[in-house]
């Protein structure tokens, strides 16, 4: 059963900063990299990643650079910056809390 889509919206940038923590992706690897480690459960539409990722950016928590490779068309690497890893650092400490406290109130542990 898939995640509502209100959840995972709320999860999406805890998603993406985690996906380019230890190396720079573009946009379509950040995408696949998500899918492949939840196992196909969260996808992400490039209709809704780009957007989000120039809000990032403009945020300050992650910076693009352009890289043509020959042979291939140019593609749009992201990288954390040093606010966006604090960033990581604090969003993962208040999910960590609320599943703990939904593991305790909707009893989770043991189901």
């Amino acid at each position: 059963m898939a995640p509502k889509a209100d959840l995972k919206k709320g999860s999406a940038e805890l998603m993406v900063l985690s996906a380019i923590e230890d190396a720079p992706r573009h946009g379509y690897d950040i995408a696949r990299e998500i899918d492949s480690r939840s196992s196909g459960v969260l996808r992400f539409h490039v209709a809704s990643l780009y957007p989000m990722l120039y809000r990032l950016e403009r945020r300050g928590w992650i910076s693009g650079r352009w890289v043509e490779k020959t042979g291939q068309r140019r593609r749009r690497y992201y990288r954390l910056t040093p606010e966006g890893r604090r960033m990581l650092a604090a969003q993962r400490t208040e999910w960590r809390g609320l599943l703990d406290a939904l593991n305790r109130a909707a009893g989770l542990e043991s189901a």
